[in-house]
C-alpha cells in the first residue's frame, strides 16, 4: 500500500565565508527551480572580497525557489532558496524509498495522512524581482558593492579586491580576458595577468597635495560587525597619509643607513642649562633644535642632500626648509615646516620648534607653515624607539630618523689610555633616494651630522 509521506521545506542560507564577511554575492546558479539536487551537489557559485566558492546542497530533494538571481548582493544567513526535501519530491513505500511523484494517481485511494503529520500550504511562487535583502541592524553604515562596470560587464568581488590592491583602473581590468562562465574574469585570470605585466598602464589616482596639508581631521565612523571584529573607516587625514606613503614608496627606491653617535657632551650641557634657559626666555630647550642645527650644518657641507628630482632633472634647493615631524592627538602625523632655517641661532630655532610643534598640536598650522620641506627631520626617540626606516616625504630626497638616547658603556680615549665609561649613545638613521642620492653621499652626510653632535662643546653659552 501507498501512504503519503510528510512534506517539508528545507531554506538554503548564505553561509558565512569568515568572520569579517557579513555578505556575499551570487555568481552562477548551477541548477534551476524544479531540478533535482543530490546530497552535497553543488548548487550555486558565490564571490565575496576574499574568495570565491562553490555551495553544495545540505541536503537531497528538488529545488523549487530561488530567491535571489544572479550577480546579487545577499547578507549572511539570508535565505536565497528553498529546497523541497526527498520526502516532499516525491512518495513513499512503507519501507520509506521513494517510488514515484506526487503529481501520479495512484491505484487506490490513499488513506488519510495521520492527524499528528500537518501538511504546510504550499508557498506561491516567488515573484521575478527579489525583494530587497536584510540588512543587519549592527551595521549602521554600508557602501554599497558595485559588480559590474558601465558596459554591464560583471567582476567578482575577489576580482575587484586584487585589482584596487595591485593597483588596477576599471580601463586596464576591461581589457582582460576572461575564461570563466559567459566571459567573466576570474581571479586566476587576473593573476596571470599580473604576471605578465611589465607595469600599470594607467596609474591609480592619488591626491595632488600632500597629508600633511589637512590639519583638521575628519571624524572616523566606527561600526561593530560582531563581537570580535570592529570596522574602523580611515579619516581623511589618514587616508591622504596612505596614499603619500604608498606613492612615495612606488617613486623612490629607498635605502637606509645608521650611524650610533656618542652624544655626551650634548645631553649633559642640556641638563646643566635647561632651567635657566626657561627663566631667561620663557622656553623649554629640548633635543629636537638642536639635531636641526646639526643638519644645517650637513646640508651646507653636502648639499646635494637638498634636491628634488623632476624628470630626468636634479633641482638643488638654495633655501633650507627643515620639516619636523610632530605626532597629532588624533594619532596621525604632520609636518611643519621651518623655513630657512640656516637663519637661525639655537634660541630661536628652540623658539621656531616650540611655536609650530605647539599649534601642529592644536590644529593652528598656517597652510604655509607645511608646505616646501626641503628636508625632514623624525624624532622616533620620543615613542622610546631606538632607531627607524622613516619614508621619504616627496618630493624630499632624504629623511632622517634620531632614536632613544641611552646610557652604554663606552671606550672613551685619553691621554692616559683608553677607558671605559658610562656614556649616552643614539642611532641616527637616513632613508634616501636612491635615484640621486648613492650610498657613499648618504653615508657621508649621516655621519657627518653625527660628528657635528659629538663635538657639542659642553661649554657652550645659550
Amino acid at each position: 500500500m501507498l501512504i503519503f509521506a510528510p512534506m517539508a521545506d528545507f531554506n538554503l542560507i548564505m553561509p558565512k565565508m569568515g568572520e569579517s564577511i557579513m555578505e556575499a554575492t551570487i555568481l552562477r546558479w548551477l541548477k534551476k527551480p524544479g531540478d533535482m539536487v543530490a546530497l552535497d551537489e553543488t548548487i550555486l557559485e558565490i564571490a565575496t572580497d576574499k574568495v570565491d566558492s562553490e555551495i553544495p546542497s545540505p541536503v537531497a530533494g528538488r529545488l523549487e525557489k530561488i530567491l535571489f538571481e544572479e550577480n546579487a548582493v545577499v547578507p549572511v544567513g539570508q535565505t536565497i532558496a528553498v529546497i523541497a526535501t526527498e520526502a516532499k519530491a516525491g512518495v513513499s513505500s512503507g519501507n520509506g524509498k521513494p517510488v514515484a511523484p506526487i503529481k501520479e494517481t495512484p491505484v487506490a485511494p490513499p488513506p488519510p495522512a495521520p492527524k499528528a503529520v500537518e501538511t504546510p500550504v504550499t508557498p506561491p511562487p516567488a515573484p521575478k524581482t527579489p525583494s530587497v535583502p536584510y540588512v543587519p541592524a549592527t551595521v549602521t553604515t554600508q557602501t554599497p558593492v558595485t559588480v559590474s562596470n558601465s558596459s554591464g560587464r560583471f567582476y567578482s568581488p575577489l576580482v575587484r579586491n586584487i585589482a584596487t590592491s595591485e593597483g588596477i583602473p576599471q580601463a586596464e581590468l576591461d581589457q582582460i580576458t576572461g575564461t570563466g562562465h559567459d566571459g567573466r574574469v576570474t581571479k586566476s585570470d587576473v593573476l596571470h595577468y599580473l604576471s605578465n605585466r611589465s607595469q600599470p598602464q594607467v596609474q591609480a589616482p592619488v591626491s595632488s597635495k600632500p597629508a600633511q596639508e589637512i590639519t583638521t581631521p575628519a571624524k572616523a565612523t566606527s561600526t561593530s560587525v560582531d563581537g570580535g571584529i570592529e570596522i574602523i573607516e580611515m579619516d581623511r587625514m589618514r587616508k591622504l597619509i596612505a596614499e603619500h606613503m604608498v606613492r612615495s614608496k612606488h617613486t623612490s627606491p629607498h635605502v637606509t643607513s645608521f650611524v650610533e653617535a656618542d652624544v655626551t657632551d650634548m645631553v649633559l650641557w642640556r641638563d646643566k642649562v635647561k632651567d635657566n634657559f626657561y627663566k631667561k626666555y620663557g622656553e623649554k630647550i629640548t633635543f629636537t633644535p638642536i639635531f636641526i642645527e646639526a643638519i644645517v650644518k650637513a646640508i651646507r657641507d653636502y648639499p646635494m642632500i637638498n634636491v628634488s628630482v623632476d624628470g630626468d632633472n636634479i633641482l638643488v634647493k638654495k633655501n633650507i626648509n627643515i620639516g619636523m615631524a610632530a605626532a597629532l592627538p588624533s594619532g596621525n602625523l604632520i609636518v611643519p615646516v621651518i623655513h630657512n632655517a640656516d637663519g637661525y641661532n639655537l634660541m630661536g630655532l628652540t623658539k621656531k620648534v616650540n611655536d609650530l610643534a605647539s599649534r601642529a598640536r592644536g590644529n593652528k598650522l598656517k597652510p604655509e607653515e607645511i608646505q616646501d620641506g626641503t628636508f625632514t627631520l623624525t624624532n622616533v626617540g620620543t615613542f622610546g624607539n631606538v632607531m627607524g626606516t622613516p619614508i621619504i616625504f616627496q618630493p624630499q630626497v632624504a629623511i632622517m630618523a634620531a632614536g632613544a638616547i641611552r646610557k652604554k658603556p663606552g671606550v672613551v680615549e685619553t691621554p692616559y689610555g683608553d677607558l671605559i665609561a658610562i656614556r649616552h649613545y643614539m642611532f641616527l638613521s637616513l632613508s634616501y633616494d636612491h635615484r640621486v642620492v648613492d650610498g657613499s653621499l648618504g653615508g657621508s652626510f649621516l655621519r657627518k651630522v653625527a660628528d657635528y653632535l659629538e663635538a657639542f662643546d659642553p661649554q657652550r653659552e645659550f
